[in-house]
C-alpha cells in the first residue's frame, strides 16, 4: 500500500476490540462496536507539525472520519483535529 495524506489527514488502521468480557463470555461481530483507538500508517504534512508521527497510536471520536478500503483491507482517514489524543 502506498498512500499519502494530503494537509492535516492522518490514516489509521483500526485496532481490533476484544472479543471476550473478563468472564469469557464471546461477544457476538454484530454486537461489537467499531474500536476508537488505531494506529496511525501515514500522516499529511499539516498533521506532522501538529505532532502527530507514524506509529502512534491515536484515540479518536466514534462517528470521526471516512472509511476506505485500500488492498482490500478498511482504513480510517481522519483530520488530525478530529484526533483526541495519543497513547503513549
Amino acid at each position: 500500500m502506498n498512500f499519502q495524506p494530503l494537509a492535516n489527514r492522518v490514516l489509521i488502521e483500526r485496532e481490533e476490540e476484544v472479543t471476550t468480557t473478563a468472564s469469557g463470555i464471546i461477544i457476538p461481530d454484530n454486537a461489537k462496536e467499531k474500536p476508537l483507538q488505531g494506529k496511525v500508517l501515514a500522516v499529511g504534512p499539516d498533521a506532522k507539525e501538529e505532532g502527530i508521527s507514524e506509529g502512534d497510536t491515536v484515540v479518536f471520536g466514534k462517528y470521526s472520519g471516512n472509511e476506505i478500503v485500500l488492498d482490500d483491507k478498511e482504513y480510517l482517514i481522519l483530520n488530525s483535529d478530529e484526533i483526541l489524543g495519543i497513547l503513549k
